[in-house]
């Protein structure tokens, strides 16, 4: 049976354990006070926030990271699940520093880049790849890619999933959204300011796990002379704590967006080498005519990366599309690149991987059975989380009707305030990196444990 969780019980604990947590942080206020005078919000992104102030990093070594005031914590953020790595990987620092000497920068191709690109091929299975610096840029790129090869303009996504921070994709992500539509004719909603009105009825929203509404929303777009570009989705959504796809649906999306002519493009800026050595395109076995890339493929430096067909990155080889970029294929960062591909990302990291997000996940799986908690565990590869719902999500409708985000925040104090790191504020996943171990997974299901058995208590 599932537990009954009282409100009222979850903002009384939230306020003690957040109190607790400020305790901790008194160094960190103090930077803030001197961070925001010139520092917009005291950060150097928004998605760096954090009520009643941020918090400051000092270092991190392997599956550790330590804030200025000396707290340690087991990073299950890293990074935005850039650091499947560990943090100061002694791989990759090598690769930097034999790089270092022989220069920084040049806007000049080098053998780096090929080998990458072979290296990229051989995982995902797509011939041709270019550069970029980061997964905002990858998916933006790839968007003009497929409109030059379509000459469309019309865009498709999943309503609820992210896909970086330029105009055509800052719609219909995640907020409180009372009116939607329905399944059929879901809005397209600007996210946050500074998005042209004219812009947001270019990209067109469809749930996820659907098909069905998928070719009947393409239709409808046909029938008034609109035909879409593409689809850019996760093939399994990474954004709404973790959802995937359910079976058949992949192989559906790839048969009618290319019965529609249609560029299919998977966004693998978070799935890409973290569930598994080929990302998303090979865990499903669908192939789409892009992918984008970014987060863990170069152990912490920007970079990103965009993998296609021979035929539709012809229009970036024919010259027709301008895909450019001054710090694209950066020395540094395509030697870190290579190295985490060849050293670092090997068949038996990912063994590692498996073996303790099964763990991790049995683990939490147990606590909620114990504790009748509203929630499951789900994950892939170095990727996993806790879903705090009573029923499955598979889409963005059910991701509102039964996740618990006061128990969000309140699984992230508890974490921060045993030494398991967590990303600041957000609905995110856990992300492991080859430096972690069960001790490691044992913090983090000794925190999810406390804070079960709080809530659940009389």
């Amino acid at each position: 049976m599932t537990a009954t969780i009282d409100p009222a019980k979850v903002k009384e604990l939230t306020e003690r354990e957040g109190a607790k947590l400020d305790a901790k942080l008194t160094k960190s206020r103090e930077m803030y006070a001197k961070a925001r005078v010139h520092l917009c919000n005291g950060v150097a992104s928004s998605y760096q926030l954090r009520d009643p102030w941020p918090i400051y990093v000092d270092h991190g070594e392997g599956a550790k990271v330590w804030d200025v005031d000396g707290n340690e914590y087991y990073d299950f953020h890293n990074g935005f699940g850039a650091m499947v790595q560990g943090h100061a990987n002694p791989e990759i620092g090598k690769a930097i520093a034999d790089r270092f000497p022989k220069g920084t920068h040049f806007a000049l191709p080098d053998e780096d880049d090929f080998v990458v690109a072979d290296e990229l091929t051989q995982r995902f299975g797509l011939p041709k790849w270019r550069f970029t610096n980061s997964g905002s840029e990858a998916t933006m790129d790839a968007i003009r890619i497929a409109r030059a090869y379509t000459h469309r303009d019309p865009i498709m996504k999943i309503f609820g999933s992210y896909h970086g921070h330029h105009d055509a994709v800052m719609v219909s992500i995640v907020g409180d959204y009372e009116n939607i539509g329905d399944k059929k004719h879901l809005k397209s909603i600007p996210y946050g300011a500074g998005i042209p009105k004219s812009m947001v009825p270019l990209t067109v929203p469809v749930p996820f796990n659907d098909a069905d509404s998928l070719e009947f929303r393409i239709r409808e777009m046909e029938t008034d002379g609109n035909p879409p570009a593409c689809l850019i989705m996760e093939a399994c959504l990474m954004n709404m704590s973790i959802v995937p796809p359910e079976p058949g649906y992949l192989e559906k999306v790839r048969e009618i967006t290319k019965r529609h002519g249609m560029v299919l493009i998977f966004d693998e800026v978070k799935t890409g080498l973290t569930i598994g050595p080929g990302g998303a395109t090979k865990l499903f076995g669908v192939t789409p005519d892009l992918v984008t890339m970014a987060k863990a493929i170069s152990g912490g430096l920007p970079m990103g990366a965009i993998g296609g067909t021979e035929e539709v990155m012809s229009v970036v080889e024919s010259g027709e599309v301008y895909q450019v970029g001054t710090y694209s294929g950066n020395p540094l960062c395509v030697a870190a690149a290579r190295a985490n591909l060849e050293k670092v990302l090997t068949p038996e990291a990912y063994r590692h991987f498996d073996e303790l997000n099964s763990y991790l996940m049995e683990g939490c799986t147990e606590v909620v059975k114990k504790y009748g908690f509203p929630g499951y565990s789900i994950g892939f590869g170095a990727k996993g989380c806790v879903t705090f719902s009573p029923h499955k999500i598979v889409d963005y409708v059910t991701f509102k009707q039964g996740q618990r985000t006061d128990l969000n925040q309140l699984c992230w104090l508890y974490a921060m305030n045993n030494g398991v790191f967590m990303t600041p504020g957000r609905e995110e996943e856990w992300t492991l990196s080859v430096a972690h171990d069960k001790a490691a997974c044992d913090a983090y299901i000794g925190a999810f444990e406390k804070m079960a058995h709080d809530v659940t208590s009389d």
